[in-house]
């Protein structure tokens, strides 16, 4: 992550970030669409986090994901037309579950325990899938002062991080479901017997 080599936005971003203002939402890609399909599964590059384009963006992209007719729980920039690393996600690990915007994450770290949930895509119409995800990873990023930030997440939206990640690689939840048939995996549940120890004035439902 070399600051020295990484560029502003080209000309092509910036007509996509500056052709609504900051109130208005983005297109999403559709993998439907072949020349929208390329752009999915096209890998991501860098940005500046101190690029003046940035703010717009990062509100266009908020506006889109959180569209009460087409919502989600996170968003890449890929998904609107730009291949740069940055992702919208929303904390379900945190008080109010607030979207929280990331500059160029990363996935450091990945647990060798998985977990199996649906997913879905705004990118991807009418499907969702079950899916194996690593249940905790370590996320690096920079915020819009450059500095670098390391952070281990869990559960559900670890999850959410290894999605909208997934993006910036050019890779789709569906290429992932392809992934998993042919590895092995052990049934814990199964196992190991999980159990909660209560005292004797817990009343459970």
């Amino acid at each position: 992550m070399g600051n020295s080599k990484i560029k502003g936005f080209n000309k092509s971003e910036k007509s996509i970030i500056l052709a609504g203002q900051t109130d208005s939402k983005l297109h999403v890609y559709q993998t439907t669409d072949e020349k929208e399909l390329i752009v999915l599964k096209s890998k991501s590059s860098d940005i500046d986090p101190t690029d003046p384009l940035l703010p717009t963006l990062e509100a266009r992209m908020l506006l889109t994901v959180q569209d009460p007719n087409h919502s989600g729980v996170g968003i890449a920039a890929p998904q609107i037309g730009i291949n740069r690393n940055l992702i919208w996600v929303q904390r379900f690990d945190k008080t109010d579950d607030p979207f929280e915007f990331y500059i160029n994450p990363r996935i450091i770290w990945k647990s060798k325990l998985t977990r199996l949930g649906a997913e879905g895509c705004l990118s991807i119409p009418d499907r969702k899938e079950e899916i194996q995800r690593s249940y905790a990873i370590r996320l690096q990023y920079q915020d819009k002062k450059g500095q670098f930030i390391e952070e281990n997440i869990e559960g559900f939206t670890a999850v959410i991080f290894q999605h909208e990640v997934d993006h910036l690689l050019g890779i789709l939840y569906p290429d992932r479901l392809e992934e998993q048939t042919s590895a092995g995996y052990i049934e814990l549940n199964e196992k190991i017997p999980f159990s909660l120890q209560i005292d004797k004035k817990t009343i459970l439902p």
